[in-house]
């Protein structure tokens, strides 16, 4: 930990460099020391792992998972505001630390990550914390290039990764995050942990990829369990009337109740009717 003891407080740095958190930004900066080393020590140990994390803010989260050893983290933030903060922590740390400029949902991050194991732990924005799940989990091929993730969500999100079936939470999400990971909710932070304290409290979620998911098209295991839960009150044989086929054929195909709702339906009965409709099509598109 000797790299960054000497470090000045974050809120000192966050007032030097007028660190004001923006909504537009999703930005709820998380300063709580304890916190911060809880997150990063839920990704396992460090010592030998590349760490991917969005959006570090002043750094905070950046702080406790360079203490706890990690080999590098590759920071990626957009908000160029907080580039000369995150600058500084890299030139107390070395090469230990690289900074991104840009948009995570566009960062290219193959040139960073072609060696050892690498990890995602971040408190994402939550304007884009959804779709950063999403496309970390739809990544081809699979199993993916990182092998863990631990993800700040707000506590609604978090609850619809981990659903249970049967559950008004359970839905596209859980089934993507079901069908590819093992996820569980670590534990909650309250709002008063923030600067500024978000309206709702945050969930800290670890993901931990399936090497061999039940084969199927992802494409169309999307495009079954959208067109379920599009209409989730109306039983499987309305509601897939948008997939442009038979949806009696279908179900019947896949093994299922034709009165059932997409509720009712496990990540497995999803797989069944994503590998029934490619049947149906005659193809795997």
């Amino acid at each position: 930990m000797s790299q960054i003891d000497d470090l000045p407080p974050l809120r000192e740095v966050i007032r030097r460099h007028g660190l004001a958190a923006r909504r537009s930004l999703g930005q709820n900066f998380l300063l709580d020391l304890n916190l911060t080393a809880r997150i990063a020590r839920a990704a396992g140990p460090l010592e030998d792992v590349t760490v991917v994390e969005v959006g570090p803010g002043p750094g905070g989260l950046t702080r406790a998972l360079l203490a706890l050893g990690a080999k590098r983290v590759i920071a990626i933030e957009r908000d160029a505001r907080c580039l000369p903060a995150l600058q500084e922590l890299a030139a107390h740390v070395g090469e230990r630390l690289t900074v991104i400029a840009g948009d995570a949902m566009q960062v290219d991050l193959s040139p960073h990550v072609r060696s050892g194991p690498v990890r995602i732990v971040a408190n994402l924005p939550y304007n884009i914390a959804t779709a950063l799940l999403v496309a970390w989990l739809t990544v081809e091929p699979w199993p993916p290039w990182y092998e863990m993730l631990v993800l700040t969500f707000q506590r609604e999100v978090a609850q619809r990764i981990v659903a249970p079936l049967g559950t008004k939470s359970y839905g596209r999400l859980s089934v993507l995050a079901g069908w590819r990971t093992t996820a569980q909710i670590l534990f909650d932070i309250t709002p008063k942990a923030f600067v500024p304290a978000p309206q709702v409290t945050s969930s800290v979620v670890r993901l931990v990829p399936r090497a061999q998911p039940l084969p199927c098209e992802r494409r169309l295991l999307e495009r079954t369990a959208e067109a379920a839960f599009g209409q989730r009150r109306k039983m499987l044989r309305q509601s897939l009337k948008s997939l442009g086929v038979d949806p009696l054929v279908l179900l019947s195909a896949a093994n299922l109740d034709p009165t059932a709702r997409a509720e009712d339906v496990p990540v497995e009965g999803f797989v069944a009717l994503a590998r029934a409709l490619a049947g149906m099509h005659g193809d795997r598109t």
